[in-house]
């Protein structure tokens, strides 16, 4: 059977993870990941990127299918509930103001912060990235980004191990936002 464009997108979620490693400047590709979910949904009503185009989700579900890395266990069910999945959401989103709060203070003249925050505590320096050529601002919201997209791979990575190779996407924020935006659009719709 014949494979699709889209089903080659875990190729991108890997190679972006390997390049923000060795140049942090490449973490504002993240954007992407974060701007085309909410458009698929915003106007196309589904979530087409989450089933279809989520390079994240496939990376997961190689790992865990193909190189039987899952304990294919069903997840949690407080992992799947409206209110961890939402309350998941408002924690991520708050780390999210939080690292463009970051940029704003060393674009307002604090000085840059070269670090990578793994799991939102856990520091790790990142002193060989040349980040020379840009405004510490810049280079603050790629360390920021970077962070917040590492982290989130190693949650769904730890998600995969113990349950279902795509238990990630269960709480997923971006899942949670495009199904509410979904939600929301259908309900204008017939409503």
């Amino acid at each position: 059977m014949k494979k699709h464009w889209y089903e080659y997108l875990w190729v991108v979620s890997l190679v972006y993870l390997i390049l923000g490693f060795f140049n942090i400047l490449f973490a504002w590709l993240g954007l992407l990941c974060f701007s085309i979910p909410l458009l698929i949904s915003i106007f196309g009503g589904d979530k087409a990127y989450c089933n279809k185009y989520c390079g994240r989700g496939q990376l997961l579900e190689i790992l865990g299918e193909k190189y039987g890395l899952s304990q294919r266990k069903i997840s949690p069910k407080i992992l799947r509930t409206k209110w961890f999945r939402y309350g998941f959401l408002v924690f991520f989103m708050s780390m999210f103001l939080l690292m463009i709060w970051n940029t704003y203070l060393v674009f307002a003249g604090a000085s840059l912060k070269e670090v990578v925050t793994l799991m939102w505590v856990f520091k790790l320096p990142w002193w060989w990235s040349n980040t020379s050529i840009v405004s510490n601002w810049v280079a603050q919201f790629a360390f920021g980004f970077y962070s917040v997209m590492l982290t989130s791979t190693i949650l769904g990575i730890v998600s995969m191990f113990l349950f279902k190779p795509r238990s990630w996407c269960v709480y997923c924020p971006m899942g949670t936002m495009t199904q509410a935006i979904c939600q929301l659009k259908h309900k204008k719709d017939n409503g």
